[in-house]
């Protein structure tokens, strides 16, 4: 089963690879960098496999680049805040 098939285990997920990330002193600018492109490229080459995908992806659809950046960057605070 894909990580992308339960919207815990893509947490669980997306966490542990940005506590590598930090851990290895990434720069946040660098985290917030690597979130937009991960979304950007799940929005054109995945398709959603759970509900939160879905309503991820609408709104990644129908934002602009600065409003995809605030999308990205909520998915590291998520993630940072339940790590």
């Amino acid at each position: 089963m894909s990580v992308l098939e339960n919207w815990e285990q893509w947490k669980d997920f997306l966490g542990n690879r940005l506590n590598q990330a930090q851990n290895e002193g990434m720069a946040q600018n660098v985290v917030s960098d690597v979130a937009y492109q991960v979304g950007e490229y799940l929005s054109q080459q995945v398709e959603p496999k759970n509900e939160q995908e879905r309503v991820l992806a609408e709104l990644w659809s129908v934002a602009d680049e600065q409003e995809q950046h605030a999308i990205a960057n909520m998915m590291v605070k998520l993630v940072q805040n339940q790590g």
